[in-house]
């Protein structure tokens, strides 16, 4: 399915601005029990060549466990986003809020771990005035997301009981919905792989690259992203 619509939408395209990016984070878990955890993400994104900010992220959910794999997340996230064009001089920062529901499945398969998640989001936008380029009161719904998010997580050195190194790759597809969305259904996928050190089993880094093709309102135009991403994982218990 995945790829059946990454490419319709390829063919179909005709202009494609590629650009340079590098996204740190800092993923905060707190586990009250075994069933209930707090998950809080910041993020800072910003354009390589030339340098500029991008999107900068608040995002918080709490989470509890169901058993067989499975569990169940709601949150909220509030996204400051800047201008999509590195080389404007728009410093307009438009807020976006946007709750969000999610289920995640984990399975083991021999030493190999395959993770999905199954996530719909609400996106509410800042009010602007595009004449002035400044912000009004309030905030106007825009649309739904829909999130599928697949990857296998691979072990690769085990150092000791708590040290180890992973490699972790996957996909995700976001496709939107909603009376505002004409041309672009699909909205983007991000096709990633990455390093995971575990320095303790409440402390690891991860460093790896993305890929996000992403369509535009036009439905004409897209990115293609080069992401560089750099995060931090810390686990409170």
């Amino acid at each position: 399915m995945v790829l059946i619509v990454i490419g319709s939408t390829c063919a179909a395209q005709k202009h494609v601005e590629h650009q340079q990016l590098v996204w740190y984070a800092y993923f905060n878990t707190i586990r009250f029990d075994t069933t209930w955890s707090l998950i809080t993400e910041i993020q800072e994104r910003h354009f390589v060549n030339p340098n500029a900010p991008h999107q900068f992220l608040i995002r918080s959910q709490l989470r509890r466990k169901l058993g067989a794999g499975w569990d169940v997340a709601a949150g909220m996230c509030i996204f400051y986003q800047h201008s999509n064009d590195p080389e404007s001089d728009n410093d307009l920062v438009v807020p976006e809020l946007r709750p969000h529901l999610e289920f995640n499945l984990r399975q083991k398969i021999q030493s190999f771990r395959i993770e999905q998640r199954y996530k719909v989001e609400a996106r509410f936008f800042h009010n602007t005035n595009t004449t002035h380029m400044d912000l009004e009161e309030g905030y106007t719904y825009g649309t739904l997301r829909f999130r599928y998010w697949l990857q296998l997580i691979i072990p690769l050195v085990k150092f000791n009981e708590k040290q180890n190194l992973s490699l972790k790759a996957g996909d995700e597809i976001l496709l939107n919905v909603g009376k505002k969305i004409v041309n672009n259904v699909f909205d983007q996928n991000r096709l990633f792989a990455s390093l995971i050190m575990a320095f303790t089993p409440s402390f690891s880094l991860e460093a790896g690259y993305m890929n996000g093709f992403q369509q535009q309102s036009s439905g004409d135009d897209y990115y293609n992203r080069d992401i560089l991403r750099l995060s931090l994982h810390q686990v409170i218990q």
